[in-house]
């Protein structure tokens, strides 16, 4: 099974962490936000992992090579001029030829313990019952990045709440595609603002929500929140840089 990787980001946010690579190869606990993505993907079955680079492309291609050490074989499908994400899923899955769906896609700057196989599994259920279903989508909880007050209607406040999950979902950054939305992608642009309003509209996309551990890294507070959560708590580079 093939996976595409948006791989291409500077990460301007996490600068100067992203001077010189980019923004999916910061480290999270000495490895690549790629590297525990390769992992979590090989552990879903994905044989062949196609990074998207743009970017400062040649950092993950000089940690990859060809994947072998890291269980996977990597391809790479190269921007010569930023194309949008949905350009270079585009550009991605056009490489892959006629290969038999699905293909899982994931933006590169995501860290999550989310399970890609129950993407796989409801794709393949939905299209055996639909054969246009064209994508399955990672949903999560929109957590609120402020503190919650609880207050009485006299004004009396009870009690203060913290990262609580606010009653909406979001797109988590991982899909499960049929092959053939590449005719429906943009050759320059998003497909979250193109392609994905027009499958929903035509009921061609189902959503599998998941309660796991999710966060896309896109600043230095985010990085530290994700170190911690996967090695506790301790020094870490961007606790040095925050302070």
């Amino acid at each position: 099974m093939y996976a595409l990787i948006l791989a291409g980001g500077k990460g301007e946010r996490l600068r100067p962490l992203t001077d010189e690579v980019p923004k999916p190869m910061v480290q999270v606990c000495g490895r690549p936000i790629l590297w525990h993505q390769v992992r979590r993907l090989a552990d879903a079955g994905v044989t062949d992992v196609v990074f998207l680079v743009g970017y400062l492309g040649e950092a993950v291609e000089e940690y990859f090579g060809d994947g072998k050490e890291f269980g996977i074989r990597a391809h790479y499908s190269r921007e010569e001029s930023p194309l949008g994400r949905g350009g270079a899923l585009k550009k991605g899955l056009a490489a892959l030829g006629d290969v038999a769906g699905p293909v899982l896609a994931t933006n590169g700057d995501v860290i999550t313990d989310a399970d890609a196989g129950q993407l796989v599994a409801d794709y393949r259920r939905r299209q055996s019952e639909n054969p246009s279903h064209a994508a399955s989508i990672l949903n999560v909880p929109m957590v609120s990045p402020y503190g919650i007050v609880d207050a009485e209607a006299g004004g009396t406040v009870r009690q203060f709440r913290e990262k609580i999950p606010l009653p909406y979902l979001i797109n988590g950054g991982m899909y499960a595609l049929d092959p053939g939305i590449r005719e429906l992608l943009p050759d320059r642009g998003d497909h979250e603002t193109t392609t994905f309003p027009e499958l929903a509209a035509a009921g061609r996309m189902s959503a599998v929500q998941t309660n796991q551990f999710w966060r896309s890294v896109d600043s230095l507070k985010d990085l530290r929140e994700v170190e911690e959560r996967l090695a506790g708590e301790f020094t870490t580079v961007a606790d040095r840089m925050l302070s």
